[in-house]
């Protein structure tokens, strides 16, 4: 039963309880006040009679005594109330109900991705599988949220822990399943898809890494843990250690790599152009593109210039990145090895911790007390970053769990310490501009990290490294084959950069605009989100 349904039937009975009632009441009123016995069904009548307020006509020549009168006075109140009560708590919800879409129940698709539950990642998962053609159909457990994502995705209702729902979801025909609820769902709903389908790719998200193998004991194929990556990620860019920050880097071929490196205060780059900067010369690194407050352009014009909040896409060999590395860094932070001090201890912040403690020194501030946490108190409070000599740190790790807290949490470390690196973790991408605004030199959301970790395990093309800001894909383009890529405009069609080609199992880095693409080559490019999906659209 619907909920509007049901409150009319509760409504129904609870009524028809109180005529019952009140028949008795009824009875001994009239016996008591007015002196004569009625029967029951005589009494029911008038009750009814008092409520509907159809007439009063049957007894009320009968109605004397002061007692009977009040009685009578709260009865007929009684009636008029339950009518009013019935508008807004039965008459609307009904009204509403049946204006209101119902939900889709079932899907047709085949070969498609079903994804358990609609979250932020499974929201950016949605976009990567859309860019693609990748068909895919979203169980929603609630109904008025299943009604509204209708309008925009395809969806099925019901709670994807039972078999029954996965049936309409057409699970058999399915290529993969992503579960994305919580630890405890995620691992029932690998049980309800395996009792349906051994075949299906089962892949599960979890928040606690020690619950993983159960998930595998479910029946996933497949365990993510988004959070530990981005936190690797998070502490990589804070780490003093050239070697560590170049770990993220993406090794296309043998000593052939792209990598995100940040800008850092102090360094000799800051206030230089791209073209002025002649990166290329004194390193034998090339940049394909450059961050700025979460804005991507790519290739950087050779006017712009390059600031302490830049992070820089570039590809070389591996000592040509370190050479560069090293000019991303201030002559103190080259010589000294400051603390790192990584604000919040849970999974996001223990992977960041642990990925720094190995080269720097590591401060970590919580509110709980626990094993590892060196200062209690809020990371928003001046006094709690000043115990943590937040003042004296090199760079400043911010690993909360809500994006509000971080947001009041950079500006608080920006006015204690402004030239303190800030690394930011945020849950949705859509509070990244905001952490850049608030000072933030470099901000990863979880849900990219998560949507984009999904796709890398569901899609052919290969996500080379889904936590980098970049989509860095190696992929074909059937449709550029027999063009050069000056031929084709690649890059001013579509935004992406070609930094490689795989060509009868040799990899070819020196491509420029007059590289033709033959039959069999797959393409490494490196782009945004949208820049990649712009790209598969026309070329792929």
């Amino acid at each position: 039963m619907t909920s509007g349904t049901g409150r009319a039937a509760e409504y129904l009975l609870g009524a028809f309880g109180v005529m019952l009632l009140l028949a008795f009441v009824y009875q001994w009123g009239f016996a008591t006040f007015e002196g004569r016995q009625v029967d029951y069904i005589h009494a029911l009548y008038v009750v009814v009679e008092t409520f509907t307020t159809t007439g009063f006509g049957l007894d009320a020549d009968q109605w004397s005594s002061d007692g009977m009168l009040a009685l009578m006075a709260v009865m007929q109140l009684a009636g008029v109330g339950l009518i009013f009560l019935a508008l807004p708590a039965v008459v609307v919800p009904l009204v509403n109900e049946a204006l209101t879409s119902s939900p889709p129940m079932t899907t047709d698709r085949t070969d498609h991705v079903v994804i358990c539950e609609f979250t932020p990642r499974g929201e950016m998962l949605v976009g990567e599988l859309r860019s693609r053609d990748q068909p895919f159909v979203i169980v929603v457990p609630d109904a008025d949220r299943a009604v509204e994502l209708a309008d925009e995705h395809p969806v099925v209702h019901g709670d994807p822990e039972e078999v029954q729902t996965l049936d309409r979801a057409n699970i058999e025909s399915a290529r993969a399943l992503v579960a994305d609820a919580d630890d405890e769902a995620n691992a029932s709903i690998a049980l309800s898809a395996r009792e349906r389908s051994e075949d299906v790719r089962v892949v599960s998200l979890v928040e606690d890494e020690d619950v993983a193998d159960y998930h595998r004991y479910a029946g996933a194929d497949r365990v993510l843990s988004p959070r530990r990556l981005l936190g690797e990620t998070l502490g990589s860019k804070a780490t003093a250690s050239v070697a560590d920050e170049l770990g993220d880097g993406v090794e296309i071929g043998e000593d052939f790599q792209i990598a995100e490196l940040l800008v850092h205060h102090g360094s000799p780059l800051i206030g230089e152009s791209i073209a002025g900067s002649a990166i290329g010369d004194r390193t034998g690194a090339n940049v394909l593109g450059a961050w700025k407050d979460g804005e991507f352009e790519s290739p950087p014009r050779p006017g712009r210039v390059i600031d302490e909040h830049t992070v820089l896409l570039v590809v070389g060999t591996e000592s040509e990145l370190e050479v560069l590395k090293d000019l991303t860094l201030s002559e103190t932070r080259r010589r000294r090895r400051g603390s790192v001090v990584v604000a919040g201890y849970g999974m996001v912040g223990h992977s960041a911790a642990a990925e720094v403690r190995p080269s720097d020194e590591v401060v970590v501030v919580d509110e709980r007390d626990a094993p590892g946490v060196d200062v209690v108190g809020d990371a928003t409070d001046r006094e709690t970053l000043e115990a943590a000599d937040v003042e004296d740190a090199r760079a400043v790790v911010i690993a909360l769990d809500s994006d509000t807290t971080t947001i009041f949490a950079t500006l608080a470390v920006k006015q204690v310490a402004p030239h303190a690196e800030v690394i930011v973790r945020a849950n949705d991408a859509d509070s990244v501009p905001k952490l850049y605004r608030a000072g933030a030199d470099y901000v990863l959301a979880l849900s990219t990290v998560s949507g984009r970790l999904i796709a890398s395990h569901l899609l052919d093309e290969e996500v080379l490294r889904p936590e980098t800001q970049v989509d860095l894909v190696r992929t074909v383009a059937p449709r550029l084959e027999g063009r050069t890529l000056a031929e084709a405009d690649v890059r001013a069609e579509t935004g992406v950069t070609v930094v490689a080609v795989e060509r009868d199992g040799d990899l070819f880095t020196n491509v420029g605009p007059d590289t033709r693409v033959v039959a069999g080559d797959r393409l490494v490019v490196a782009g945004t989100d949208d820049t990649v999906n712009r790209f598969n659209e026309q070329f792929c």
